[in-house]
């Protein structure tokens, strides 16, 4: 009886000891835990303006500014809880050629409208890179302040490099590849070198917080009205909605795209993201015109519940009043973003959609925005009126005029609150 009462008690003792062992290493792993979210929770030390290096931080995600405040931390998307840690507005662009003054004058509007800082991401073929460096370090000292940039080479997948260098216009399909090239980047703001901001770029940011939980990218419609529509009447695959959609203004929540599984024609097995684009090329490569934007239509022809579609007057284009003024919500509110595609900003063809970029490119940074921007601006407009664009320029000066008030509000309220530094781009 004795050693059954032993061996009983030898048990029991060996239990408790298990148990405790147990207890204190499910107490270190949630310690550990702890510790290791404080870390990722710690902001990044800021790296001077011009760092060329890859150190970022991740941009909001989901959730932008209209987060509904009875919702938990817990139920949100990883990429949304870290929307709350980065003010930045992270924004892209691609230049090849002799882009170089273009895409410093959209950078420059970005600048000048923005009240939050902004990085962008400048993908440029090497013998441009010094001179996207020596221009920003020519900019005021007080307007550095507002933005990073970071200059990255153009870069393809080395097995088809060749193909899609040469895939519509030089470099242009290299957005396809930012979601892979940038993986520390969330949400990232894509844009043509010949947008111009006309609102500031935290308004669009913001579109962000209206994706639903299955929506990963927004874009606006290649055309309002289907009779002068290009994929409609012309194309040889398929393309998102009636009209299409157009990628020269592309917002993208990139965590949610580097992890979706894509529907597609080429399997019946979904694709990530890597996957897909190089079949999709060899499918329809001799049926597509418009490049890397017929590629997107098709990905989102057969994904229409990952896209989010904004107004047209998120990418105002020539397509929107040289026929006539198509874009309803323009007419209402304004042009937010102006798109100059077809080169308008260049030649005679379409004189409003010039002068804005003009106006933009001569302003002087600092100094009144009223008597030197907008002044200048609407004479030169006066002289547009005998085509369709001039008629409808009072769409381009509505959103502009208020973007310019509340810059010069801001300076004020910063001079009565006795900031003697002024910030005025």
């Amino acid at each position: 009886m004795r050693c059954y009462f032993h061996a009983f008690f030898l048990c029991a003792v060996f239990t408790f000891c298990s148990l405790l062992y147990v207890l204190s290493k499910v107490a270190s792993s949630l310690e550990e835990g702890e510790e290791q979210s404080s870390v990722r929770n710690r902001r990044v030390p800021h790296r001077s303006s011009h760092d060329a290096g890859h150190l970022l931080r991740k941009g909001p995600g989901l959730l932008g500014l209209r987060q509904p405040e009875n919702e938990l931390d817990s139920e949100r998307p990883d990429s949304a809880v870290k929307a709350h840690r980065d003010e930045r507005s992270h924004l892209a662009v691609v230049a090849c050629g002799p882009r170089l003054e273009e895409t410093l004058t959209m950078m420059k509007s970005a600048v000048l409208f923005s009240q939050k800082p902004l990085h962008f991401y400048i993908f440029a073929e090497d013998n441009l890179h010094e001179g996207f460096r020596h221009s920003l370090d020519s900019w005021p000292s007080t307007v550095q302040t507002k933005f990073k940039f970071t200059l990255y080479s153009i870069t393809f997948p080395k097995e088809n490099a060749n193909e899609w260098k040469k895939l519509f216009k030089p470099c242009a399909s290299q957005r396809l590849f930012l979601p892979l090239i940038l993986k520390e980047v969330d949400s990232l703001l894509y844009v043509d070198t010949d947008i111009l901001f006309l609102n500031p770029v935290e308004d669009i940011w913001a579109l962000l917080s209206q994706f639903n939980s299955s929506q990963l990218a927004a874009m606006a419609p290649e055309h309002e009205e289907p009779r002068i529509g290009w994929y409609n009447r012309f194309a040889r695959h398929p393309y998102y909605g009636k009209t299409g959609i157009n990628s020269g203004v592309m917002l993208m929540n990139m965590t949610r795209l580097r992890e979706k599984l894509f529907k597609n024609d080429l399997t019946t097995v979904a694709l990530h993201w890597e996957q897909i684009l190089m079949p999709l090329l060899q499918k329809y490569k001799l049926n597509i015109t418009w490049g890397d934007q017929d590629l997107l239509n098709i990905i989102f022809h057969h994904n229409p519940e990952s896209l989010y579609m904004f107004p047209c007057q998120w990418n105002y284009r020539p397509d929107h009043c040289m026929y006539g003024s198509n874009c309803q919500q323009a007419e209402q509110e304004g042009v937010f973003i102006l798109h100059g595609n077809r080169g308008v900003y260049h030649n005679d063809k379409q004189p409003a959609f010039r002068a804005v970029y003009e106006a933009i490119q001569k302003y002087p940074f600092g100094e009144n925005m009223e008597a030197l921007l907008l002044e200048p601006l609407e004479e030169s407009l006066q002289a547009a009126t005998h085509t369709y664009c001039g008629r409808a320029s009072h769409t381009f000066t509505r959103s502009l005029k208020q973007s310019v008030t509340s810059v010069q509000q801001d300076v004020t309220q910063r001079r009565q609150s006795g900031h003697h530094i002024d910030v005025t781009p």
